[in-house]
């Protein structure tokens, strides 16, 4: 089953377009969208498991100029 997450970002003064245009470049990042709110960017990730989708957001969402702050969470499936 892929992994999936929701990563809450928080941006940079200046950065917030930059931040947008390169996440929505990258391999796992399914959707990005602009909020208002204590966040300024949610990024919704899809990656083969949460090991990758971990070091992917370690190696590839952290290291992004203009990124002030994260806070991702991993989606949870109820059983049916």
């Amino acid at each position: 089953m892929a992994a999936k997450a929701y990563c809450l970002i928080k941006v940079k003064p200046g950065k917030a377009f930059h931040v947008f245009e390169s996440l929505s470049k990258l391999e796992y990042v399914e959707l990005v969208e602009a909020v208002t709110g204590p966040y300024d960017i949610i990024a919704y990730l899809k990656a083969p498991d949460f090991s990758t989708l971990g070091k992917f957001i370690l190696e590839n969402i952290h290291t992004l100029d203009g990124i002030a702050e994260t806070l991702t969470c991993n989606v949870i499936e109820f059983g049916k």
